[in-house]
């Protein structure tokens, strides 16, 4: 490995979605099982990825997602129908039977697996405030902290992403 590589991965998750919710957590635990800082700063919806219960009950709309497959291979689907009572639930269910086919671990476990690899999830101090949040609402092992707690650790010798 280059030693002129990022020490660090800073990630920002400002998304509550479950298409949103497994690339920071993918990424931070591959960056820490290479040899890695990792730190997860959770704003606005993305505080939804950390509430406690919440991880594995994470939906993904079909609305305003034009990149997401038809249900049925070759048949187009109007993007309107997504609007339907039920297909959120269609659409979750379908990715969700993606990630177990594909073998990709529950948010619940990655979130676990990111705790025991000591990866930094800070919950956003204000964002908390805002949306009437409380620290007992999440789960355990999250640190709360600003944006200077979050910033504070990208600014050093780290590689910064956001979803």
């Amino acid at each position: 490995m280059s030693e002129n590589r990022a020490k660090r991965l800073a990630i920002i998750a400002g998304h509550g979605t479950l298409d949103a919710a497994y690339p920071p957590l993918i990424l931070a635990t591959s960056a820490v099982a290479m040899d890695m800082e990792a730190a997860i700063f959770f704003t606005f919806y993305g505080l939804e990825i950390i509430k406690k219960g919440n991880a594995d009950k994470l939906q993904v709309s079909p609305i305003a997602n034009p990149a997401m497959p038809q249900p049925v291979p070759g048949v187009s689907v109007p993007n309107i129908l997504g609007m339907l009572p039920g297909m959120t639930a269609v659409a979750t269910g379908m990715m969700n039977g993606w990630m177990k086919k594909a073998n990709v671990a529950k948010l619940s476990e990655l979130l676990e697996m990111a705790l025991e690899f000591d990866v930094k999830l800070i919950a956003c101090q204000m964002t908390l405030d805002v949306m009437g949040v409380k620290k007992e609402e999440l789960i355990d092992g999250v640190e709360v902290g600003g944006a200077a707690t979050f910033l504070e650790f990208a600014s050093q010798e780290a590689l910064a992403l956001t979803f």
